[in-house]
C-alpha cells in the first residue's frame, strides 16, 4: 500500500469517528477519458449548463439529479448522487467541491469524481443508466476489528441484507446497523445506495458486484470501508455515520428461499453481469476508437486544459491591417482593441496589453493567459489565444457584433434597449460573476466591473470582459492606478481607500452597474440633479421613489412598479458599505429569479458609503489617492453614517 493510499484511508478514518454532519468531502475515486470531444466550445457551454441545473435541483432539496444538453455539435449529459444521511446543505457543499475539481480535470468526453458524501459525473454521451463497469474498487482503513471474525459474521450478514433489500426500496437507498455478537453493546453501521436512474435489476447487479469486492478485498474484518461502481455504492464502519432516526427498517423487503435457488440465481445473476461486462467493454473499446484522440494530461494540472492558441505576430497584423486607425474598437483599462480578421475569415478582437514589461510580467503572462483562456461561461467573453513577440503582448477575444453596454446606456445608440432587454443583462452579468467568484477552480476576481467592461452579442446577451488581466499587473499597480483596475465611481470605497480586495468590491461595482442600466444615466452624472446616481437612489428608495429612477425612455408598460422596487433595492443591497452586508454573486441571480418576496421578510437594506465620482486620480501612488477620497467621503457622510 503507498503512502498517497496510506494517508487518504488515515483522513477517512478520521472523519469515520467523528459523529457531526459534514459534507464529507474526502475524495476517493476520481479518473477521466482520454479522448476529447470534437468542438471543445460547444461541450463546455453545454457541461456549464448541466452543471447549472443539477445545482437547481440539489437546492431544491433533492438528493440525486441527472442533466443533458443535446445541443451543438457535442452533447453534455451529467449526473450527482449525495449520501441522503447528509444534510441538504452538506450536499450542496459536496456537490460545490466535486465541480470545482471536476473541472480542473483535462478537457474530455467523461469524468467521475467520487467523495465519501457524494459523486459526480459527466459523459457526451448518455450513461444514466449503467450500473457495473470497469474501474470499480472496493477500499478499508487498515485497522481490524477488536473481534475480528464475530465483527466478519455481522458485517457479512448486514451487507447481504442491504443487497437484498435496497433495491426494492423507492430511491435505492438503505441505512442500516446490527450488533456484533452476542452482545448488543458494539455494532457494525452500513448503507447501501444506487443511482435513481437505473433499474430494479441493475441496481441488484451493481450491489452484488460491490458487495463481492469487498469480500475479495478482505476488508471483512476492517473497521471501515466502501465500494463503488458507476452504478451503486457501499460503506460500512464499525463507528456510526449516520443519525439513529436516519435508519431503514429493511425487514419487510428480505425475503427467504433454498440456499440451492439462491445459487442457482447467483450462478445466472454472475454469468450475465459477465457478458454484460463484456459487452459494455467491446462497446467502450469500440466507440472511443471512433473519436479522435487530442491530449492526454495531468488531472493535477489545474490550468493545463486546453491552452490558447499561439497567434503569430505577423498574423495578427495582416488581420488588423498593421493596427490601423479604421479597425479600433476602443481603448480599454489594459490597452487598445483591434478588430481582426483571420486567414480563415473569422472576425476576433486584437487587445494590444498596455502593461509595462517586467521579468515577471514575461513569466507569468503564458501561465496567466491558458488560465483565462479555460475560462469557459456563456456571459464571460472568451479569450482565443495570445501572442508575445519582443514587447508586445497581444490577447485575441471572440468579436462581439454589438461593441459594449455603455453606448447603449448613454452613448450613440442610447434608449434602444427594452426593459427585457436590459434584466436579461442584469440578471446574466451576475451569472457571469458569480462563475468567476464561486464556481471556476480559481477565484477570480474582476476589479472594474462597469458597462464598457460588458460586451454584447447579437442577441443582446452580455459578456464580460478583461477579467483576470488584473493578475498581470505589479502589486503597487494593483488597485487605484491611473491606468489599471478600478473606476472610480464604480470602485468599491474598502478598495479604493484600504487596498482591501474581495469579491464583495465586484459586487459593489456590479451594484452601481445595475443603476445605470435603470436608469440610463451614468454614474457621475449631474446634468439633472445635484446628486449623483448612487446618492440619489438612495434618497429615492427612502422616499419610496423607486420608480423615478426609471429610465424615461422606456415604456412604463414593460415592467412593474413591483419590478422596478426589485431591481433598485438589490442594486442598494450591492453596494452597502458594509462587505458583509452585501449579498454573493449567487445569491443575487436567486434574488433577480425569485418572485418576489412579502414585506415581512424583505431584507434591511444600509446606507452606502459615498465617494464623490468626480475625483479625479493623480499620481501613480494609492497614497494621495486615498487620501482625497477619504476627504471626500469626510465631506459627503459623517461618521454616524447617515
Amino acid at each position: 500500500m503507498n503512502i498517497e493510499k496510506l494517508i487518504i484511508l488515515a483522513i477517512i478514518l478520521a472523519i469515520l469517528t467523528l459523529g457531526e454532519s459534514k459534507p464529507e468531502i474526502v475524495l476517493i475515486n476520481k479518473g477521466f477519458s482520454q479522448y476529447n470531444v470534437t468542438n471543445l466550445s460547444d461541450f463546455d457551454d453545454n457541461l456549464n449548463a448541466t452543471f447549472a441545473l443539477l445545482r437547481d435541483e440539489l437546492y431544491a432539496g433533492k438528493y440525486f439529479a441527472k442533466a443533458e444538453q443535446p445541443r451543438g455539435s457535442d452533447s453534455a449529459y451529467a449526473m450527482v448522487q449525495c449520501r441522503k444521511y447528509l444534510s441538504s446543505a452538506d450536499c450542496i457543499a459536496c456537490f460545490t467541491a466535486a465541480e470545482s475539481l471536476i473541472r480542473k480535470f483535462p478537457p474530455a468526453n467523461g469524468a467521475r469524481l467520487m467523495y465519501l458524501g457524494c459523486f459526480l459525473r459527466y459523459e457526451s454521451s448518455k450513461f444514466f443508466d449503467q450500473s457495473t463497469q470497469e474501474g470499480r474498487i472496493a477500499s478499508c482503513v487498515n485497522q481490524t476489528a477488536s473481534d475480528a471474525t464475530a465483527f466478519e459474521t455481522a458485517l457479512s450478514g448486514l451487507l447481504a441484507d442491504l443487497q437484498v433489500a435496497t433495491p426494492k426500496i423507492n430511491g435505492f437507498f438503505a441505512a442500516s446497523k446490527r450488533a456484533i455478537g452476542e452482545s448488543s453493546s458494539s455494532e457494525v453501521y452500513a448503507i447501501a445506495q444506487c443511482v435513481e436512474s437505473i433499474s430494479e435489476s441493475g441496481c441488484k447487479e451493481c450491489l452484488q458486484v460491490a458487495n463481492g469486492n469487498v469480500k475479495t478485498t478482505r476488508c471483512l474484518t476492517s473497521t471501515a470501508g466502501w465500494a463503488l461502481d458507476v452504478g451503486c455504492f457501499l460503506r460500512y464502519s464499525s463507528t456510526p455515520f449516520f443519525s439513529d432516526n436516519q435508519t431503514t427498517d429493511i425487514t419487510p423487503f428480505l425475503k427467504t428461499g433454498s440456499s440451492k435457488k439462491k445459487a442457482i440465481i447467483g450462478g445466472t445473476v454472475a454469468g450475465g453481469i459477465s457478458l454484460l461486462l463484456m459487452a459494455l467493454f467491446v462497446w467502450f473499446f469500440l466507440s472511443k476508437r471512433k473519436r479522435k484522440i487530442t491530449r492526454k494530461g495531468n488531472i493535477l494540472e489545474a490550468t493545463e486544459l486546453q491552452g490558447p492558441i499561439n497567434y503569430r505576430y505577423k498574423d495578427l497584423v495582416s488581420a488588423t491591417r498593421k493596427f490601423s486607425e479604421e479597425n479600433k474598437l476602443g481603448e480599454g483599462g489594459f490597452g487598445e482593441i483591434y478588430k481582426g480578421t483571420l486567414n480563415n475569415g473569422k472576425v476576433v478582437a486584437v487587445k494590444k496589453l498596455a502593461i509595462g514589461l517586467s521579468r515577471r510580467i514575461l513569466s507569468d503572462f503564458e501561465n496567466e493567459v491558458k488560465l483565462i483562456s479555460n475560462v469557459h461561461h456563456r456571459n464571460l467573453v472568451r479569450l482565443l489565444g495570445c501572442c508575445s513577440y519582443g514587447p508586445e503582448l497581444l490577447l485575441v477575444y471572440e468579436f462581439m457584433a454589438n461593441s459594449s453596454l455603455d453606448k447603449f446606456l448613454y452613448g450613440e445608440r442610447r434608449g434602444s434597449l427594452n426593459w427585457k432587454q436590459r434584466y436579461d443583462i442584469i440578471l446574466n452579468t451576475a451569472r457571469g460573476l458569480a462563475y468567476l467568484h464561486e464556481d471556476f477552480h480559481v477565484c477570480i476576481i474582476h476589479r472594474d466591473i462597469k458597462p464598457s467592461n460588458i460586451l454584447l452579442d447579437d442577441d443582446f446577451q452580455p459578456k464580460i470582459a478583461d477579467f483576470g488581466l488584473a493578475r498581470l499587473l505589479p502589486d503597487n499597480q494593483s488597485h487605484l492606478s491611473t491606468k489599471f483596475a478600478g473606476t472610480l465611481g464604480y470602485t468599491a470605497p474598502e478598495y479604493a481607500i484600504h487596498g482591501q480586495l474581495s469579491e464583495k468590491a465586484d459586487t459593489y461595482s456590479y451594484g452601481v452597474v445595475v443603476l445605470e442600466i435603470i436608469s440610463g444615466k451614468k454614474s457621475n452624472d449631474l446634468k439633472d440633479t445635484d446628486d449623483y446616481l448612487l446618492k440619489r437612489a438612495w434618497k429615492l428608495y427612502e422616499e419610496e421613489l423607486h420608480v423615478e429612477l426609471m429610465d424615461e425612455s422606456l415604456d412604463r408598460n414593460e415592467y412593474t412598479e413591483e419590478e422596478a422596487k426589485k431591481v433598485v433595492e438589490i442594486a442598494l443591497m450591492c453596494t452597502q458599505a458594509s462587505t458583509a452586508s452585501r449579498p454573493t454573486m449567487s445569491e443575487v441571480v436567486v434574488l433577480l429569479k425569485s418572485k418576489g418576496s412579502s414585506e415581512n421578510n424583505k431584507p434591511v437594506i444600509t446606507r452606502p458609503t459615498f465617494i464623490d465620482p468626480e475625483i479625479r486620480v493623480r499620481g501613480d501612488t494609492s497614497t494621495s489617492t486615498s487620501s482625497s477620497i477619504s476627504n471626500a467621503i469626510a465631506s459627503i457622510t459623517d461618521v454616524s453614517g447617515r
